[in-house]
């Protein structure tokens, strides 16, 4: 079988699928990709939220890239789309998924805001861990989780500056790793993983990706 037969498998189970409705707050987390927050700025100009938070300092693949937070580039490219900057919040200190749902959640609550139903926007391919990060660390509110519209071939014919096909393949195959074993260490809730998902995942460690597995 082709290697993008067994990547694509992985990149469809990442996806979460949700329905998104109107929410409190939007949380766009960060990363290379500004795809991300072009999609989470134009949830907030259909009127999904009152107000759109985005999270991000310079991560594994940002630090020594990007001179500004992930955060910060992201609510830039947000305004120039149209959002009201008094509708912004920015968090620009976090560097892993986890962090960036506690500090986004200090940064809500010490403006007395305490949203009970959230959209988290991402990279197609972190939805599941996103959603199983913020159930896990912030169980107290519905989350939606949605992505660019992105299929697995648009998105490696077209990947984030710096990256190859080859690099998403490894990302996607370390981020089913850390759906595997992160429930275990308290950063995510259990995720059942489908046998032919789990044998792509075995089969994609076979041929070498494994840049991005857990240590």
């Amino acid at each position: 079988m082709d290697v993008n037969h067994y990547a694509k498998i992985l990149w469809e189970y990442h996806l979460m699928q949700h329905k998104i409705e109107e929410a409190d707050c939007i949380i766009v987390l960060g990363s290379m990709d500004t795809r991300v927050a072009v999609k989470g700025a134009e949830l907030y100009l259909k009127g999904l939220a009152p107000v759109i938070v985005f999270s991000g300092g310079l991560g594994r693949l940002t630090k020594g890239v990007w001179d500004k937070p992930e955060g910060e580039v992201f609510a830039d490219i947000a305004k120039d789309i149209g959002v009201p900057g008094d509708k912004i919040i920015i968090e620009s200190e976090s560097t892993n998924t986890g962090e960036n749902i506690i500090y986004t959640k200090e940064k809500l609550f010490e403006r007395k805001l305490i949203p009970e139903k959230i959209i988290a926007v991402h990279k197609p391919y972190m939805e599941r861990r996103t959603y199983a990060s913020i159930s896990k660390l912030w169980p107290e509110v519905k989350v939606m989780v949605t992505s660019p519209d992105l299929t697995y071939k648009e998105y490696c014919k077209d990947p984030p500056e710096g990256l190859t096909g080859d690099e998403i393949i490894n990302i996607i195959v370390g981020d089913l790793d850390r759906i595997r074993k992160y429930p275990e260490k308290g950063y995510q809730i259990y995720q059942e993983i489908p046998p032919e998902v789990l044998s792509a995942f075995e089969k994609l460690v076979e041929l070498g990706y494994t840049k991005y597995l857990v240590r």
